[in-house]
């Protein structure tokens, strides 16, 4: 049975499977120059949004007062970095970083993944498509309606969760959902996949439309049930995506969000709640300890490449698609 071709795998390869020589190389960008040329304005975008920025890093190993210029600032090496490790308060950040990440991680892969297998087996276009349709609305909604619809939800007064859970005698009495901080994480994981869901199933069932139908039909010929194809076939055939996409994903574990912790928090839950961007828009504009809040943003950032560069390489190692 023929093994789907991930082609990923194949960029920077000649026809024959071997990495170009640097004379063919330039050999294709000459090829496809006007593709070159037209990488101009987003390189250019690039550099004076995303590369002069970090000149601002300095700030980190200053006691920056913006009435001062650069040379009259006061330089402090690594003192704010000190501070950051030593305060029990952004090592619990960081760990609510951490968690809600891993959180929304786990369960984005696995429900994207399962609702994309299942749409696929949809025999019924017209079912199949008002099913896409309905789980891809939530993507385009503010993060500020969904959290009033969340709130509501989960309202001790009519909220749906709570009428739900009493009415079925899974519990006694409403619970405030929203002031106990242990809840938080999973709240903000299932709004979280109900928002994203749809929209991150779009590249499996893409996946899965690349994959050899010749398969299916060898499969079936043989007599393989629908789960024995979805295991030996569409698994497998979507799994250079899903270890690309888990490397990028990992390189964005630092960023477990902003406006959902933002407009969910309240002073009973906020030791679950507050997160690294959280903590830094407290202390850059709250307090305004600018140098304080770019050190934790650059710490973030440095840490992400790190996690990035590393699982990357882990892919290599083991024999996966990597992103370089």
């Amino acid at each position: 049975m023929a093994q789907p071709v991930n082609p990923l795998a194949e960029v920077g390869k000649s026809k024959k499977g071997k990495r170009l020589s640097p004379k063919e190389f330039f050999r294709k960008c000459r090829e496809q120059k006007e593709l070159l040329w037209m990488t101009i304005p987003f390189l250019i975008w690039l550099f004076i949004f995303k590369y002069l920025p970090l000149t601002g890093w300095t700030m980190a190993f200053q006691n920056f007062r913006p009435a001062l210029s650069t040379f009259e600032q006061e330089w402090v090496g690594f003192e704010h970095f000190q501070f950051l490790f030593k305060d029990a308060r952004f090592l619990e950040i960081l760990r609510n970083t951490l968690a809600m990440s891993f959180i929304n991680l786990i369960l984005g892969f696995v429900t994207a993944i399962a609702l994309a297998i299942l749409l696929n087996e949809i025999r019924n276009l017209a079912f199949k498509r008002v099913v896409q349709t309905i789980s891809y609305m939530p993507h385009f909604l503010s993060w500020v309606v969904v959290a009033g619809l969340v709130s509501t939800a989960l309202s001790i007064e009519d909220g749906i969760i709570n009428t739900l859970l009493v009415g079925v005698g899974i519990i006694d009495e409403p619970i405030v959902w929203l002031g106990v901080g242990k809840y938080f994480w999973g709240i903000i994981g299932a709004s979280d996949v109900w928002k994203n869901v749809g929209w991150n199933s779009i590249i499996y069932l893409a996946a899965i439309t690349s994959i050899d139908q010749e398969q299916y039909e060898a499969a079936e010929i043989d007599g393989a049930t629908r789960l024995q194809k979805i295991r030996y076939i569409t698994l497998p055939g979507i799994r250079p995506v899903f270890i690309i996409l888990l490397i990028m994903n990992i390189g964005y574990v630092l960023e477990s969000g902003f406006e959902a912790q933002y407009l969910l928090m309240n002073p009973l839950n906020r030791d679950f709640a507050e997160n690294l961007d959280i903590f830094v828009l407290r202390y850059g504009i709250s307090m305004a300890n600018f140098s304080l809040a770019t050190a934790a943003g650059m710490f973030k950032t440095v840490v992400s490449i790190i996690f990035l560069f590393t699982a990357n390489k882990i892919a290599g190692k083991l024999g996966e698609s990597r992103l370089f």
